[in-house]
């Protein structure tokens, strides 16, 4: 083999190069978003950062320093690759609409959409819940990522390699205890995939979704994990950049092969707990 020619098994160390991604909830430097954000710019892709505040505000860990956010994901650009944002409450009816569209007008085109956004708190148990509670998770958590789906599809150059990514929870594994309306919500794109993928198949769009599992995005204290850590066999809690591995390697052509499927990155961790009585 010519040692100058690089072997066609060999990996490409920039899969994303000149390509662009729409990376929601990018907001936070500890979180999924933010990680996933960085790593596809490693690889090469402009990205599109969408960030929400004021959700975070309302958060215990509170709002970051979104300057200081976008100048760390530019700090792993390679080349003339870029990076731009948009602040937007995906909430609103026409929002992920707009969303896309900047996007589109920044960059001239989106290759992929990763749909990480999510609503936390206003939840409950059973028989805690308001109708309004749940409408709120359904239109961040659900009914968003499937407007971000479909504007992507409507920019998108049919027979185009394409990809969308959206996340679940894992709900489906087992018990989310207080947390009805993000369950169920989430549950909706878990059930909708293989729908999505099915029909964006002919223009050259995978559809899949992740379960990112258990991932400490800032919130986990020492007392917390001593009570969960015999149910993760690797010893630790999951880090932000495990996701976003998988998130990432599922936009590249090497992962071609696959679309409609539902994947947990999850380290093992096994869903069992004392029961309460």
């Amino acid at each position: 083999m010519n040692p100058e020619q690089p072997d066609e098994l060999s990996r490409d160390p920039l899969p994303l190069r000149g390509r662009s991604v729409l990376v929601t909830g990018v907001s936070r430097r500890a979180g999924i978003g933010y990680a996933t954000a960085c790593r596809l710019a490693a690889y090469g892709a402009s990205l599109f950062c969408h960030h929400y505040s004021p959700h975070d505000q309302e958060q215990p860990w509170g709002a970051d320093d979104l300057e200081a956010l976008l100048e760390g994901v530019r700090g792993h650009l390679v080349g003339d690759a870029r990076v731009a944002d948009l602040h937007s409450d995906l909430s609103q009816t026409e929002a992920p609409e707009q969303l896309v569209t900047s996007a589109v007008e920044e960059f001239g085109a989106v290759d992929a959409l990763v749909c990480n956004q999510a609503l936390s708190g206003s939840d409950g148990a059973l028989g805690e819940l308001t109708a309004a509670e749940l409408d709120k998770h359904w239109a961040v958590n659900a009914r968003a990522s499937i407007l971000l789906a479909q504007s992507f599809a409507r920019c998108h150059t049919p027979g185009a390699p394409g990809s969308i990514v959206f996340l679940t929870s894992g709900q489906g594994l087992g018990p989310m205890p207080s947390e009805v309306a993000y369950a169920a919500a989430k549950a909706a794109l878990a059930g909708i995939t293989v729908t999505i993928a099915d029909q964006l198949a002919d223009d050259g769009i995978r559809v899949n979704t992740v379960n990112p599992g258990p991932v400490d995005t800032g919130y986990v204290t020492e007392e917390m994990w001593k009570a969960v850590a015999p149910m993760f066999p690797l010893g630790r809690y999951g880090a932000p950049d495990d996701p976003a591995r998988l998130i990432s390697w599922l936009i590249t052509d090497e992962a071609a092969w696959i679309t409609g499927q539902i994947i947990n990155t999850e380290g093992g961790f096994g869903r069992w707990r004392p029961r309460s009585r």
